[in-house]
């Protein structure tokens, strides 16, 4: 039955069983025939619908219950022992009342439905940045993702040792009420009961690879990041690295698989994505940080993925792919989403499962806008050669971005590895919709960590700002900002692909290949530094673009004050001084 002989491993197992009283156990060997035998069994079940096998070869459509689509931040535990560790950014419970409330769940969840046992590795099985784990499920739709997203079976349970992540997940009766994610830090546990929807029950994405693992960096002295690692090539066939931070809809994963502008294309520049969401970074022997994706897929949104707007992750999911809460066109059985074409589907069932036709709908939409696609990171065209390397990428740049009308300029770099952590920290995005609040607030996502950091924030600066004293090669820092608007709230810069431009500077900065104007903020690019030929951005408005306006830096600082306010004396005395560096700047 088993597929290791740890006892550790399988007296947790048999705990959970113990506890769940499934009527059977089956264990993951990662192979197609398993798989393929439990793709068939949730096709009959319902559970999931199989989608034209020719236009889309392999690929699955799945819907999830009407009250569990998206991550639930209100429901998602830090239970570590105290209560100060998990800081004001996280919720807290003491771990044993959230064990005792978790257990009465989880008692007899399972009755009449199979265990899974999932072995699972992150990053390359093997490798030095691999980590491995467990998560037992009694949800085929947990399985088959998680086949995606991580490197299951066999392979990875042969590494599995007293140190392994423990996971267990029951969809139980889905009451929203009762419904936890759960990080136990101490533990390396991983619970999450009432949801089968993929960010709170695929536990190797942000449970593991983010809030146990920020924990485990912490503690072996590395870095996990929500982040993407981009390769981009120069036209002498040199890649260099970048990973990047942005908070949702900031246009992270269209960085992530960039297609460079038609003239830099013909000069020979290529974009090679290593990852779009987390990275793991390391301090490699050259004193450089080496970063891995531990994922092995995407867990991309699907509305507004289209042909034009990112391709590449488009033709990532043509195959092998299982799509959330996006609508079926009955005509031919494929998918459709909002933003896919300007070609709805008459005939088609919404992402609940009801008739569907523009027609009708007065104004529904016909996929979740949190509609997802799990997607193989093979299939995806630019995929970089050093995807599967099992000592990562060197690291070049770290880029911060939001999402800011007027306040941040273009582009910027920090001034040194301090002042490039106190940039990470402020970071923050504008509200857009007014549904989430004050449109124009600025809501601070320090490193796009907010929801997932597993410890107090103020102790990850720190164990930032500690990392300088192994890095003796450390990659630079800098913020972007793609979204400046003009009098009429219309973006500037054309963003996209066009993007390459910046990136070209950021990483000749880091190469020292280019030069720089000092400002109070950090080193800006001289009008001259960013190339503007075959684009449509006069100098003017590039000049208008890197300008530092000094009167909303000034109320930037009172902001930052405010938001810095939260965490106290946990506040490391770096990003203070830092702080006050910069508003001295800004008054001189």
């Amino acid at each position: 039955m088993g597929m290791t002989n740890n006892k550790t491993v399988l007296d947790w197992i048999d705990q959970q069983i113990a506890l769940c009283k499934p009527e059977k156990v089956v264990w993951i060997d990662g192979s197609e025939e398993q798989l393929e035998a439990l793709r068939q069994e949730a096709c009959a079940t319902g559970e999931m619908y199989k989608l034209n096998q020719e236009k889309l070869p392999g690929c699955y459509l799945h819907r999830s219950d009407p009250t569990d689509v998206a991550r639930v931040e209100s429901r998602t535990f830090i239970c570590c022992e105290k209560k100060e560790d998990a800081g004001p950014t996280n919720n807290w419970m003491d771990p044993k009342e959230m064990y005792a409330k978790l257990n009465k769940l989880y008692d007899g969840s399972m009755k009449g439905l199979t265990m899974y046992v999932i072995p699972y590795c992150m990053g390359v099985v093997g490798s030095p940045f691999a980590k491995y784990g467990i998560e037992l499920t009694d949800s085929i739709y947990v399985v088959l993702n998680m086949a995606i997203m991580t490197r299951v079976g066999k392979d990875a349970a042969a590494y599995l040792d007293e140190g392994f992540i423990k996971g267990l997940h029951a969809k139980r009766d889905l009451n929203p009420d009762d419904r936890y994610i759960v990080q136990f830090p101490q533990d390396n546990a991983i619970c999450s009961v009432n949801s089968g929807y993929g960010g709170n029950v695929l536990q190797g994405k942000k449970c593991f690879a983010l809030r146990i693992a920020s924990n485990l960096g912490r503690q072996e002295g590395w870095l996990a990041e929500h982040m993407l690692i981009l390769g981009i090539q120069n036209p002498q066939g040199e890649v260099r690295y970048v990973t990047g931070a942005f908070p949702s809809a900031c246009g992270k994963t269209n960085l992530a698989m960039l297609i460079p502008p038609e003239g830099y294309q013909k000069d020979g520049w290529k974009c090679w994505c290593v990852g779009d969401d987390i990275a793991w970074m390391r301090v490699g022997p050259d004193g450089r940080l080496w970063a891995v994706n531990p994922e092995n897929g995407f867990f991309g949104v699907a509305p507004g993925t289209n042909e034009k707007s990112n391709p590449n992750a488009l033709h990532t999911t043509q195959k092998g792919t299982i799509f959330t809460n996006v609508a079926l066109n009955l005509d031919d059985d494929t998918v459709w989403w909002e933003k896919l074409d300007k070609n709805p589907p008459h005939n088609a069932l919404d992402w609940m499962g009801n008739p569907w036709s523009p027609e009708t709908a007065g104004g529904r939409p016909a996929a979740h806008p949190n509609s997802r696609f799990t997607a193989p990171a093979k299939n995806c065209p630019c995929i970089s050669p050093e995807f599967e390397n099992p000592n990562g990428v060197p690291i070049s740049a770290i880029i911060f971005g939001g999402r800011r009308a007027k306040t941040a300029p273009l582009v910027y770099q920090s001034r040194d590895w301090a002042h490039g952590v106190f940039v990470g920290s402020i970071m923050g995005s504008e509200k857009t919709a007014a549904a989430e609040g004050t449109v124009g607030e600025t809501r601070r996502d320090p490193m796009a960590m907010i929801p997932f950091c597993g410890y107090h924030m103020a102790d990850y600066w720190q164990h930032w700002l500690d990392m300088e004293k192994s890095i003796s090669n450390p990659p630079k820092i800098f913020n972007v900002n793609w979204f400046r608007t003009d009098d009429k709230g219309e973006f500037i810069w054309p963003g996209f692909g066009e993007n390459m431009r910046v990136l070209e500077w950021i990483l000749k900065r880091c190469f020292d290949e280019t030069g720089a104007r000092e400002t109070e903020i950090g080193y800006l690019p001289n009008v001259d530094d960013i190339n503007l030929e075959g684009v449509d951005v006069s100098r003017e408005t590039l000049a208008d673009l890197l300008s530092v306006d000094k009167a909303l830096w000034t109320e930037e600082v009172a902001g930052i004050r405010d938001f810095y306010r939260q965490f106290g004396d946990k506040l490391p005395k770096a990003l203070a001084d830092e702080l006050d560096a910069l508003e001295a700047r800004l008054k001189a």
